[in-house]
Order: C-alpha cells, then structure tokens, then sequence
C-alpha cells in the first residue's frame, strides 16, 4: 500500500508540473536605448540660483531619469524626445563639468522572468563656468 501510495503521489507531482517541470527562466531583454542630442542651456555660472534643464534627444520612455554626475534629481517626461529636471543651486556652486545622461529603467518581467533591462544613453558634458 505505501509502494502505490508513493507512485501514486509522484504520478500527481509530475502531472501538476511539481516535479520534473520543463518551465524555464527568460532572462530580461534589452530595452530602448535613450539618447541625448541637446541640453539647453549646457552651460551656467558657479554660484547661480537653480534653474531648469532641458534635455533633448530619443527614446525617453516615461519613467526615464536624468543622471547629473551621479545625482538623479527630480525629472519631468515631456515627450519621448524630451525632458526636464530641476538642477538646485547646491549642484552648481563651484566651476567645472558634469556628465549628463539619461536613465530608461527596466521593466519587471512575469512570475517565468522577461520583462525588459535599464539603458542608458550617451553622456553629454554641461559646463559650470
């Protein structure tokens, strides 16, 4: 009885996909690539009061994030060609450069994975004179 009993147990486990399941694992796919054409402006005085940045290009998904260094200050979707981001006072105050790009986060896959990696687009240097 407990030879059936165990067979019958694995028969039911194999059957469900339990034991044995094939289901495989999709590793997430490339997502679109944004890219910078224009910052406007691409320049501004050390010292200045905060301003806002636009930044223009391709491929801006909606929840894209503007990278200013290694800063991710508040950014707004405009249109899939442009954005803008509020850059304070504090991330301006002395001379010199900063790396500008653009962030399209990954989107989550389903319960087998997918779903789509993070990109981001060509660095644009901005100018603090």
């Amino acid at each position: 009885m407990k030879i059936i009993s165990v067979l019958w147990l694995t028969v039911l486990a194999v059957g469900c996909g339990g034991y044995g399941s094939s289901t495989k694992v999709t590793p997430p796919q490339p997502g679109a690539v944004p890219a910078i054409a224009q910052l406007a402006p691409n320049t501004v005085t050390a010292g200045a009061p905060g301003f806002t940045l636009t930044v223009n290009g391709s491929n801006f998904a909606g929840n894209s994030v503007v990278n200013w260094g290694s800063a991710t200050p508040s950014t707004t979707f405009v249109t899939g060609k442009q954005l803008m981001t509020a850059i304070p006072a504090s991330m301006i105050t002395t001379a010199g450069t900063v790396s500008v790009t653009v962030t399209n986060p990954g989107t989550p896959g389903g319960q087998y994975g997918g779903g789509t990696m993070a990109e981001t687009s060509n660095a644009m240097t901005f100018t603090i004179k």
